[in-house]
């Protein structure tokens, strides 16, 4: 394959599934869905979601917003001069997913528009507030104040169907061998599943070879695991 055929396939787009019943449940975020569900029933109608990268955090949001009604923003396309309670029609609430990017001006004025207007207020970090180097004071306390919860590392069973659908939001099917091979040697983490499955499927796109045992053992071998 030619080097612009190569970079052709792996810069491809994929999108992931991001249904209820796409979302595996286990010990470590269990709660996390329970308050999630909760909805409306949330103290302050506010909620702290925090835990590590590809944990599933954005997931939980996006399930948020199908059934509340919210706003989805990003917190680094979050601005002052364009809140996002300004558009029709007015949203139930507003999720600040990656909230640590976000400018803290904005993000305390988008916390007090949302309590004036009686809004839902999800605001997801990868780390507990308490925990944020937060340098508004303003803001460092209403975010400390808020309910929180938090999904933990992934245990096993989760670890092997997170695995499984990484490689199925990229149309790859991967036998459970594979999957058990991958599970027994890599790095305990959500972020290695995703990056695993990213480096395996451009690895199967360049070299034209199913995911087998070989490819799995050079996917490894790549982060030193």
């Amino acid at each position: 394959m030619r080097d612009s055929e190569r970079q052709l396939v792996i810069d491809l787009p994929y999108r992931p599934a991001l249904g209820r019943a796409d979302f595996f449940v286990s010990d470590c975020n269990r709660a996390a869905l329970e308050w999630i569900e909760r909805w409306p029933d949330w103290p302050g109608r506010r909620l702290v979601l925090h835990g590590p990268p590809s944990s599933g955090k954005s997931h939980l949001a996006q399930l948020w917003c199908a059934e509340s009604g919210a706003r989805y923003v990003a917190g680094a396309a979050l601005t002052a001069d364009e809140p996002p309670l300004g558009n029709e029609p007015t949203p139930s609430g507003v999720v600040v997913d990656d909230a640590e990017m976000a400018p803290e001006p904005a993000l305390l004025h988008l916390y007090n528009a949302c309590g004036e207007a009686g809004l839902g207020l999800l605001i997801v970090m990868g780390q507990p507030a308490g925990s944020s180097p937060i340098a508004l004071p303003d803001l460092a306390s209403r975010l400390r104040a808020m309910p929180a919860i938090g999904i933990d590392a992934p245990d096993d069973a989760l670890l092997a169907a997170v695995l499984v659908k990484h490689f199925a939001d990229r149309q790859l099917r991967v036998a459970p061998s594979v999957i058990g091979y991958l599970l027994a040697r890599m790095e305990r983490s959500f972020a290695m599943a995703a990056t695993l499955a990213a480096r395996l499927d451009e690895l199967s796109l360049t070299n034209g070879r199913k995911i087998g045992l070989p490819l799995a053992r050079q996917a490894l071998a790549d982060f030193a695991v």
